[in-house]
């Protein structure tokens, strides 16, 4: 989850927080987006979505930072399994929207079902539940290397040669998982994002956002400014030169000095901010993707993205000594694998910011 409790209404309700997008190759002639929420499902977060969200993945097809297609999930209200209070089913729909139906929860209806079950329909294959986190890091380095950048403007990147432990091992997602055909979306190369956003009785109302990992725990992560985050999680890719970029260019100068990594800083951080904003996925359709650190395509779950937007901020090579769990992949839809089992979680404990300070 590189984007998790940023928010305090994210605090508050985890359904409504983006962890993880990603973005790939799925079946011949598709495309599979997936979005995770809920940090820390069952141990730390409710198994259910919020019933006035709408979970939305965005696509820019013609490189204007606006989104030209919408998928929407909305889910309706959850209900007990066989008479376990804490195992919810909720029933769910999946809308195709363009033009003026991309805002709110207007759109063609693609596919329908219930959590927990995969649903397929007219080459359209939909599944929402609870997963594995495929996001890995190791934690106690990552705070050690935020903390040394703040207090001591300092870099160390060995920090991450001593500990080796991944926090998020054995601990699971909701996964919003969506297969559509190609020419559902159109040609080329799309540039994707994920947001949740409230959608009840009033106007719709983005809460939560994710374009590309770590840019909220990483980039935009000053103690002193925390609320640039808010301003983040509310705002559209088509803002971000202007919102974000010097953030993005101050933090990445600063890293690389302390580093002494380049012979020109400023310079730096500009070509760091220009690469990463708009802060959009890139994709072209068709291609197996990866997100490495020559270029974004996409993203695999098993991608190890950490890796990537460290050495990007330092311009040092930095390797973080842990990997997502690349044995909780399935090779076909809907490629999470099968969560962590009771049993598998005995050993790991529940976090929250409330219960974990």
């Amino acid at each position: 989850m590189s984007h998790h409790f940023d928010t305090e209404l994210a605090k508050e309700d985890p359904s409504l927080n983006v962890c993880d997008l990603y973005l790939f190759q799925g079946a011949p002639d598709t495309t599979v987006m997936a979005m995770t929420v809920n940090p820390d499902v069952v141990l730390s977060a409710p198994d259910t979505l919020n019933v006035e969200g709408l979970y939305a993945f965005r696509l820019d097809l013609t490189g204007d930072s606006r989104e030209d297609l919408v998928f929407k999930f909305r889910f309706n209200e959850p209900r007990h399994v066989s008479g376990d209070e804490h195992v919810h089913v909720q029933k769910f729909q999946v809308r195709r929207a363009i033009g003026e139906a991309a805002g709110g929860d207007k759109g063609e209806l693609l596919i329908e079902g219930d959590t927990g079950k995969v649903h397929s329909k007219s080459g359209v294959r939909a599944f929402v539940g609870i997963a594995p986190d495929m996001f890995a890091v190791d934690r106690v380095a990552f705070h050690d290397l935020q903390n040394a950048f703040y207090n001591e403007h300092s870099y160390d990147g060995d920090l991450f040669l001593r500990h080796r432990q991944n926090f998020f091992n054995d601990r699971n997602i909701t996964a919003i998982v969506l297969e559509v055909p190609n020419h559902l979306i159109g040609k080329g190369t799309v540039h994707a994002w994920a947001t949740v956003s409230l959608c009840g009785h009033a106007p719709e109302m983005q809460v939560s956002r994710w374009g590309l990992p770590l840019i909220t725990h990483l980039f935009l992560n000053d103690p002193g400014n925390q609320e640039v985050k808010e301003t983040y999680n509310k705002s559209a890719p088509s803002h971000d030169i202007a919102l974000f970029s010097g953030y993005i260019a101050d933090f990445t100068e600063k890293m690389a000095t302390y580093a002494g990594s380049v012979m020109n800083p400023a310079e730096y951080g500009k070509q760091v901010a220009s690469r990463l904003c708009p802060i959009t996925l890139p994709y072209e359709l068709g291609t197996a993707g990866a997100f490495g650190l020559a270029g974004f395509n996409g993203r695999q779950l098993g991608d190890d993205v950490v890796d990537v937007m460290l050495t990007l901020a330092s311009n040092k090579p930095l390797q973080g000594g842990v990997a997502p769990d690349r044995n909780r992949i399935r090779t076909e839809f809907p490629y999470f694998g099968e969560p962590y089992s009771k049993r598998e979680q005995k050993d790991v404990a529940p976090w929250h910011p409330r219960t974990s300070q």
